[in-house]
C-alpha cells in the first residue's frame, strides 16, 4: 500500500508557487484546495500544478461558506455543487471532496441533497466524496451512519476531529461507529480534535499525546478498511487550518506555532506511522488497548 500526501491551500499565505515548492520540498504528491476563484488566479493554479507536475483535489463548500447560509434549500445546494464542479473541470481534480449540507436538516432532506449529488457527479464522470464537517449533514457519527444505510455507496472525507468536538469526547468508545465509517472512507483530513476544540495547539505537544494516538487509531481503523477492500493507495491531507482553529496569543493576536511547520509536522509523522503501521501487518479492530 501506498500513502500520497497533500498540501491544504487552506491558510496558505503565500503565492501559489510557494505552495507548490513547499508540497514537493516536504514530500507531499499534490495541492487540495477550492476552485471557487477568479478565472485568473484559476488559470495560475493550473500552469502550477502541470509545470511541478502535482496532482490536486479540488475541495467544494456550498451555500457560502464552511458554515451554510440557514436558510438554503436543497436545490441550491446541489446547484452550488453543479457550478463548482464546472469550475474545477480544467484543473482535473483527482477527484473532488464536498463540504456539503446542513446539520438543521432532516434525515430525508440530506439524503436527497448527497443522492442527487453523486447522480449530477456520475453524468459528469467526476469522483466526489462528502466530508464530515461540523455545521453539515455528516456532522456526528450517528446521523452520518443513517445516511450511509440509505446510501451505501457514499465514499467519505474522513475528517474525525470535528465529531470529537460536537461529541466533547474522543471516539475510542464508540468503535462500531468508526469501524462503519471506515468502510466508506476515500480520504482522510489529517488534524487532531480535542474534547473542547477541533485543533489541538501543536499535535507533538506532550500534552496532547492522547488525542494524537486516537486520530492515529482512527486512521488506523481506515486503513485497514482500505486494505481489506482491495485498495493499494491512501490519501491524506494535514490539515490544520486558521479561522480560529490555530491557537493565538491573547491581545497580540500572534500565531503559537507556524501553520505550515505544523503541517509539515504532520505529514512526517503520518509517513512514519503509516511504514510502521504496514511492516507490523497490524489491524485495527478495537479501541482503547
Amino acid at each position: 500500500m501506498e500513502l500520497q500526501l497533500f498540501k491544504t491551500l487552506w491558510g496558505h499565505g503565500g503565492s501559489l508557487n510557494k505552495a507548490a515548492y513547499q508540497a514537493i520540498d516536504a514530500g507531499f504528491v499534490g495541492l487540495e484546495g477550492n476552485a471557487d476563484m477568479p478565472q485568473t488566479r484559476r488559470d495560475e493554479l493550473q500552469s502550477i500544478l502541470q509545470t511541478w507536475g502535482l496532482r490536486y483535489i479540488q475541495e467544494i463548500v456550498t451555500a457560502g461558506g464552511y458554515v451554510p447560509r440557514r436558510q438554503a434549500t436543497v436545490e441550491e445546494h446541489i446547484a452550488d455543487v453543479e457550478r463548482q464542479l464546472q469550475l474545477g473541470r480544467s484543473l482535473e481534480p483527482q477527484w473532488v471532496t464536498i463540504i456539503g449540507g446542513c446539520d438543521a436538516w432532516q434525515l430525508e432532506q440530506s439524503v436527497r441533497f448527497f443522492g442527487e449529488v453523486q447522480e449530477v457527479a456520475a453524468r459528469m464522470n467526476i469522483e466526489c466524496s462528502f466530508e464530515t464537517h461540523r455545521s453539515r449533514s455528516l456532522f456526528n457519527p450517528w446521523t452520518t451512519i443513517d445516511i450511509l444505510q440509505r446510501l451505501p455507496e457514499l465514499q467519505l472525507t474522513c475528517d474525525f476531529s470535528h465529531w470529537v468536538v460536537v461529541m466533547e469526547r474522543q471516539l475510542d468508545h464508540d468503535w462500531d461507529a468508526v469501524k462503519e465509517v471506515a468502510r466508506h472512507a476515500r480520504h482522510i483530513h489529517a488534524r487532531v480534535g480535542y474534547d473542547q476544540g477541533p485543533q489541538v495547539p501543536h499535535p507533538a505537544a506532550p500534552e496532547y499525546a492522547g488525542a494524537l494516538a486516537s486520530h492515529q487509531r482512527y486512521w488506523e481503523a481506515i486503513w485497514s478498511a482500505q486494505r481489506d477492500n482491495g485498495n493499494s493507495l491512501i490519501t491524506m491531507t494535514p490539515e490544520f487550518g486558521p479561522d480560529g482553529y490555530l491557537h493565538i496569543m491573547p491581545f497580540t493576536q500572534l500565531p503559537i506555532a507556524d501553520l505550515w511547520e505544523i503541517n509539515a509536522w504532520m505529514g512526517r509523522a503520518e509517513v512514519e506511522h503509516f511504514e510502521n503501521w504496514c511492516r507490523n501487518g497490524h489491524s485495527t479492530d478495537s479501541s482503547v488497548k
